[in-house]
């Protein structure tokens, strides 16, 4: 998609079934205002995937690319759901794992998120994400253990970012808990939309990203997800390995400050 303009599609309620007569393949310099949620064209300039989407928590609309229903891959970003859905289903957390459960979404820690795969029953507890979400294109990778291969969409990932934000992923209990930890994302793994806002506004933003280039397509892939009060923003990317990380990096964030003069 090397100099394209990725536009915006719209979809209402849970099932994001197309508004009648909205367009899903508009020109680079067009807009459109439907009612609720106006957002402008956003352009990422790569080669490769590049899908995203955008939540908006007040009315339930989503918009995103146009092939925001396209299907990638979650790397570390999947973390998340492991740490929720271990809190949701655990009474009472010992000390030990409330602690390895910091070190995986701070720090992003990978043996910590094989631990709570397995402890969560492994694709179990990546279907129980879809079912608990109502997510429409994610579902486990067909060979069991490999977490950071889980098939996701940016439109499901937006959801995903509600599903956290709003209890029904964790829990009343550790909602909370979980999104705390989540603003206190930091190192290498603190990029993406939040990084389009100033520190006094970021650090009320939760979110979690992946990113690792994978030596099966020599591809590097980004997924990425940050979480407010009032929207949840998701970008998906897959880009050869001579274009490096801070390439992937840098367009995460470009969404966020493409649309940002929009967002509530």
């Amino acid at each position: 998609m090397t100099g394209t303009a990725v536009q915006w599609a719209l979809h209402y309620g849970p099932d994001a079934t197309p508004r009648p007569g909205a367009s899903r393949d508009r020109g680079a310099d067009e807009s459109a205002s439907p009612a609720g949620l106006e957002l402008p064209p956003v352009r990422l300039d790569t080669e490769g995937f590049a899908s995203w989407a955008m939540l908006d928590r007040r009315t339930g609309q989503i918009a995103g690319s146009d092939n925001l229903d396209a299907a990638s891959d979650t790397m570390s970003l999947i973390k998340v759901w492991l740490a929720a859905d271990f809190l949701r289903r655990t009474d009472y957390p010992d000390e030990r794992s409330l602690n390895r459960l910091i070190i995986m979404i701070r720090d992003s820690d990978n043996k910590a998120a094989y631990e709570f795969y397995e402890r969560n029953g492994g694709r179990a507890g990546i279907e129980r994400m879809v079912d608990i979400c109502g997510l429409t294109e994610s579902k486990p990778y067909k060979i069991d253990g490999y977490w950071s291969n889980t098939v996701v969409s940016a439109r499901d990932v937006a959801r995903l970012g509600v599903c956290v934000a709003d209890g029904r992923a964790a829990g009343p209990h550790w909602t909370d808990w979980l999104l705390t930890q989540m603003r206190l994302v930091r190192g290498v793994g603190d990029f993406g939309p939040r990084a389009a806002f100033p520190p006094e506004v970021a650090s009320t933003i939760a979110i979690k990203n992946g990113w690792l280039l994978r030596t099966e397509d020599k591809l590097w892939h980004l997924a990425c997800l940050a979480v407010t009060d009032k929207w949840s923003m998701s970008v998906l990317l897959r880009y050869p390995s001579r274009l490096g990380f801070d390439h992937g990096r840098d367009l995460c964030r470009s969404v966020a400050d493409q649309l940002k003069p929009a967002l509530p």
